[in-house]
């Protein structure tokens, strides 16, 4: 990964387009920034390099696959040792969809999808709960996501 790459105005239309249409032709990219195709693909590649461009991908609704129930669950671990072997074992189950290692409260706070609260409750109860590094959680069942957008570059 390339730390001393600096990022300029070009640099930055191109991931604000490519961030809302990752498919983008790099000629059409070219033909709105007025610059080469060959420019866009260079410019890529070198973000592609700093690791500032790590994939592609598309965007599903949850909903429309039968998930119905989103929630954030603060896990409180028994010690601070345990959380390589937590966070294993919740990378081990797909229905934990984020993790993040955090301060305050929690030592993990994990963003958990299931198609009903009945699934919810059973992979709380046999899955999430019954990890022998967890001491306690706690729910938040989300009713609405307002607002969801990327970083702007």
């Amino acid at each position: 990964m390339d730390t001393s790459f600096q990022r300029d105005q070009l640099d930055n239309q191109i991931l604000e387009a490519l961030m809302l249409d990752a498919r983008t032709p790099f000629a059409e990219l070219a033909k709105r920034f007025n610059v080469s195709a060959g420019t866009i693909h260079v410019r890529v590649e070198k973000m592609k390099q700093a690791g500032i461009i790590t994939g592609a991908q598309i965007t599903v609704n949850p909903k429309a696959l039968g998930y119905d129930v989103c929630c954030f669950i603060g896990i409180n671990l028994k010690s601070a040792g345990d959380y390589p072997s937590a966070l294993a074992k919740l990378d081990a189950l797909e229905e934990v969809v984020e993790a993040y290692y955090t301060t305050g409260n929690y030592s993990i706070f994990a963003k958990v999808m299931c198609p009903s609260i009945d699934a919810l409750q059973h992979v709380l109860i046999n899955r999430i709960q019954s990890i022998d590094e967890i001491q306690s959680t706690e729910t938040l069942i989300s009713l609405q996501n307002p607002i969801s957008r990327a970083v702007k570059p």
